[in-house]
């Protein structure tokens, strides 16, 4: 099953990327492979910075070793999974986070991930009941009762304590997903990443070329500085690149390029 996954992870990541470049006019996504020192495996950043794409970047990796770094008992473990961020050039487009990840270790295997969506200040309510209308409809053939849940997930996880605030608007996000029905799982798994264009690119198409001005783009600014203190201070994605030994650039692609406090 793991090459099936990286398989899919690998195609889902070229249809993103072509989907974020047929929004630029002429800026176009710079790849850089890496390999993993700790053990077999390694990874692929793919980074933009256009006029629509302050930056963005969908990175995939794939990693192994004899030592899972969020848990000591459960030995010698394989990691794959795509991780993106955007952060976009008009205050008006948010940001938007989507992750896809699978997990083995000597003891047990599962899924993980979702999708989060982060206004900079200018937020639209038909934007986020478009977000979670696409992530509901993806998820209700699986279970009605798991959007609800998987969405009080993401209220609760993207919470940032010493802001007392949400980093934005929510979304979806689930981890250690196993429900024994291996095959369900990872339809319903791969339904979360097939939908993710779906919920992002008709909210890019109308907020991208919106007219906004300078004091617009400083709050924009303020608020992406809250984004870098969750992903540095609380984020556990983060933590497992670094403990595992993953590539600090890939891992810090996450960053935007500027913020303030």
């Amino acid at each position: 099953m793991k090459e099936e996954i990286i398989s899919y992870l690998k195609s889902l990541r070229d249809a993103i990327i072509a989907e974020f470049e047929s929004l630029e006019p002429s800026a176009r996504f710079e790849r850089t492979l890496w390999n993993y020192h700790q053990g077999p495996g390694g990874g692929e950043m793919s980074v933009i910075r256009g006029d629509i794409f302050e930056k963005a970047a969908v990175n995939w990796s794939g990693v192994s070793g004899d030592k899972f770094p969020m848990n000591d008992g459960e030995g010698a473990f394989f990691a794959t999974g795509i991780s993106l961020i955007t952060h976009m050039q008009n205050p008006h487009a948010p940001t938007v986070h989507f992750n896809i990840r699978y997990i083995e270790t000597e003891k047990r295997s599962w899924f993980g991930g979702g999708y989060d969506l982060t206004p900079m200040g200018f937020p639209y309510e038909e934007d986020t009941r478009h977000f979670h209308e696409v992530a509901k409809n993806a998820l209700d053939p699986f279970g009605k009762e798991i959007y609800p849940v998987f969405a009080q997930s993401a209220k609760e996880y993207f919470y940032i304590p010493h802001r007392k605030k949400e980093r934005g608007v929510g979304g979806i996000f689930f981890d250690h997903y196993n429900t024994g029905n291996v095959k369900k799982d990872l339809q319903m798994w791969k339904e979360v990443g097939n939908t993710f264009v779906d919920t992002i690119m008709p909210i890019y198409r109308k907020r991208a070329h919106m007219p906004y001005t300078q004091e617009e783009k400083e709050a924009q600014l303020r608020l992406r500085a809250h984004y870098v203190e969750f992903n540095l201070l609380y984020d556990r994605g983060t933590k497992f690149g670094f403990l595992s030994g993953g590539n600090p650039e890939a891992i810090l692609c996450s960053m935007p390029p500027l913020a303030k406090w």
